[in-house]
This record gives structure tokens, sequence and C-alpha cells, in this order.
């Protein structure tokens, strides 16, 4: 069965135009004003939508498998597609940690069972398995990362191993994604706040823990040791405007090695929310100064951040409402994500075309997806159709992530996604999801 989405308002490529869309056999085979078929098609009005491409999210932590009583890749990839996310690259800190290639595809496997959304997996690397990554053919990986696998051990922080990640800089020709923070540096400060407070530490000092200093020298030194061997670094997360000075605008992105991203909540809170927010805002790295949500921004718009993304990261709230260093970094918000952006374009910051440029285009060309986050003729019909006036509240109920709460509850948002398209398919349509596992595998191209 066909569809033709007519009268579109379609963000895509540094332009809005007005025009139908028509949709067959998964894929966008014509973009064009007023056509008609001779074969049997749905018809959908678009009169008063925008359109997008789907969002690709390219750093999620959907739990499974290991640890699903607080999210799933179904659950997940729900509340994905109802803010218009169609594909999700998720990290490897899940039980068991996804540190080998047969642990990789059960993974992929879980996904083509579970997921509305399309589905990639980073490969963890540490100093434990890094002679066996480095002996993978890395060709059809979408990257090898360290992140999250501090939760499961000190020490498995790369940005804390030069050694080891000199070693991989070396060895490994796959996009290399870090966090980026020194653990020395935060265990020093922990223990110096520990003095004062014992084991439950204000959370408003969180970002004195995790602080610029542990972020800003862990960067440098990274950074500066990929350029010495050409890696392909990706820093994730980045938390403070200082960091920004390191990275470059003077390339198009297909051909930058060193790469960066903003997840939104470094853009949406500061270090005030703290005091109305508690631990809820509590993640790695920490949410910090307005300055530095300022700096983000510029640097945003300015080319030298590449990406956004979410490191949505649920936990039950038992998990986040126990004392500070009980306390689990990380929140749900994938599904708010571009109703945070909107609210940048509601309010003259930002243009519809540069949002879908960071969230869409940008993450395919980075990860090197063939046939997605573009809204081409031939491409993946990956997209979200928007209502662009509609105001409303966040509230448990419309609020879909499997943990039962976010951070943005009480937040009133303009702009809503009413429906999402994933490969053609309708997944979600105004509150109601048609649940059949339609997600495809990402994997890059020419790596």
């Amino acid at each position: 069965m066909a569809t033709i989405i007519r009268n579109a308002a379609l963000v895509n490529d540094g332009k809005t135009i007005y025009t139908d869309i028509l949709i067959r056999k998964e894929r966008i085979e014509r973009i064009d004003s007023s056509f008609d078929v001779k074969f049997k098609a749905e018809e959908v009005a678009a009169d008063g939508l925008f359109i997008i491409p789907g969002i690709i999210d390219a750093q999620v932590h959907f739990r499974d498998p290991g640890l699903t009583h607080k999210a799933d890749i179904q659950s997940e990839s729900r509340a994905a597609v109802a803010g218009g996310v169609t594909s999700f690259i998720d990290m490897p800190n899940t039980k068991p940690n996804t540190l080998s290639i047969e642990l990789l595809e059960q993974k992929y496997e879980i996904a083509a069972r579970k997921s509305l959304a399309n589905f990639g997996f980073l490969l963890g690397v540490n100093a434990e398995n890094l002679d066996y990554v480095l002996q993978q053919d890395t060709s059809n990986l979408l990257g090898v990362t360290d992140d999250g696998l501090y939760f499961s051990g000190k020490g498995n922080l790369l940005a804390d191993n030069p050694q080891v990640l000199e070693k991989l800089f070396s060895g490994c020709s796959a996009l290399i994604a870090i966090h980026s923070e020194k653990e020395k540096i935060i265990e020093e400060n922990e223990s110096r706040f520990r003095e004062k407070y014992g084991e439950d530490i204000p959370v408003e000092l969180h970002p004195q823990i995790r602080s610029e200093e542990a972020c800003f020298l862990a960067t440098q030194e990274a950074v500066k040791l990929a350029q010495r061997y050409g890696a392909r670094l990706h820093i994730l997360h980045l938390s403070t405007a200082r960091e920004t000075a390191l990275f470059d605008n003077t390339l198009p992105l297909g051909e930058k090695k060193i790469t960066t991203e903003v997840s939104v909540h470094h853009l949406w809170f500061d270090e005030k929310d703290y005091a109305r927010l508690g631990k809820k805002i509590k993640w790695n790295p920490a949410i910090k100064t307005a300055a530095d949500k300022e700096g983000l921004f510029q640097a945003l718009l300015d080319d030298k951040i590449d990406i956004v993304t979410t490191d949505h990261a649920p936990h039950t709230w038992e998990e986040k409402n126990r004392p500070y260093f009980q306390s689990m970094s990380g929140a749900p918000i994938i599904q708010h994500s571009l109703n945070i952006m909107l609210s940048f374009y509601h309010a003259g910051k930002i243009s519809l075309e540069k949002i879908v440029g960071k969230m869409c285009h940008s993450p395919a060309v980075l990860y090197r997806l063939k046939d997605r986050g573009f809204a081409y003729e031939g491409y993946y019909a990956d997209l979200a159709m928007i209502d662009l006036s509609r105001i409303w509240k966040v509230t448990a109920e419309n609020t879909f992530y499997k943990c039962g709460w976010s951070p943005l509850e009480g937040e009133t948002f303009t702009g809503k996604v009413v429906k999402t398209l994933v490969n053609g398919h309708l997944v979600y349509n105004n509150g109601t999801f048609f649940e059949i596992p339609v997600g495809k595998p990402l994997r890059p191209v020419g790596n």
C-alpha cells in the first residue's frame, strides 16, 4: 500500500518547501507538488503541519538486556517515536556489558523483535577487552565506546587511561566515542566534599564534583592524542563552554575526524535547577552553569558542536531518590528532546532548518548511515509530522517512559509530534501506537 502526504511543509536540507510526498515500499518515491498516481494510495492531509526527517538520537541507554526493570527497547522506542525519533544508537552499559561482537549481535537480535524505531549499538571497549577489539573487523561497527562502563568499576574511562587510549587510536579505524571526564579529579572532589557532608552530599554540588576542570582536561588530552594518530574521535555529551574551543568548524562534517555533540539537558537546565529538581537532573557529566549552557548553545549554532543527542538514561525513581553516592546518574528525556529544541525555535534562538540539521542530517553523516537522516527520493521514509502551534503540558499520563517519571513533568511546550513514520510505516498517531517492530538495523557505509 502506498501513501501520499498532501500539502506538507517539508523541512529538509536547509530549506522548507510545500510539497506532496509519495511513500511506497518503505521509501520516499516522489517529492513534488500536486501529482496524481494510477495505483491505490492512502491520502494523508498535512495541511498546517510541518514534516521533518526522523530524528536520529545517537546517544541512548535503553537498558536491554539485563536492566529491563527500568527500561527496555520496546518501551523506550515507543517513547522515542512519540517524540519524532525514528532511529537510535544505544550504549554498551547493559547487563552484561556489550564487550564482544557476540553480545553486540544479541542486542541487534533483541531489537529486531521489539523496536518500533531503527536501531544501532556501539561496542564497548576498555583496558580488559582492548586487544580483542583491535583484532576485530570494525568495518561493520557504528563505533566503539567506553560510555557507561565506569558504572561497572573504576578505571573504565578511557580519558583516564592515556596508554589504553593511545593504543586504541593507533589501531582502530572505527569511530571512537568517549565519555570525557578525569576520574582522578572527580575522586579528589568527592573526598573533599565527603569530609564535610558525609555520604549524602547536596546534589547542588554535583557540578563542582564532576567539574569543568575534570571535563576540559580529559577532552583536551584526548583531542591532542587523536590528532597525533589521525583517529576518528567523538566526544560524547559535551557539558562545558570551555571545551567548545577545542573543536573545529572550518571543515564539513563528513571530512572531520574529531567531532562532538551536546545533549538536550545541557542546553535546557543549569545549576539553578538543582534546587527545584534535585536528583531528577543528576547526570554525568553534570549539568553546570548558565554560562556553560549559553556557550554550548552558541557552539551548536557555530557548528563547533556537530549533533544533538539526549543521553536518555532511565532509572526507577527509587534508584534516583537515594543519598548522593547511591543515587543513579541519568534520566529519561528522549520523548521530549524535539520539544526542547522547538522551545528555542519559538524563542527565536534557532531555525527549524538548523534543528533538523543537528538532529536528523548530521547524525546520519557522522555515523555514515545509508539512506537515512534526509527526506530525499529513494531514502527510507522516516518522517515526523509536527503541529508547531499545539500547546500542551508534560504529565505522567502522556509520558511513555517505562520508569514512569520525567524531569520535565509540568513543563508546557508549544509544538507536538502528531504522527511518526518509520520505514514508511505509521507507528505513532496522536497518542496511539502501532506496535509492530518495523525498525531496521543501522550499519555504517564506507567505514
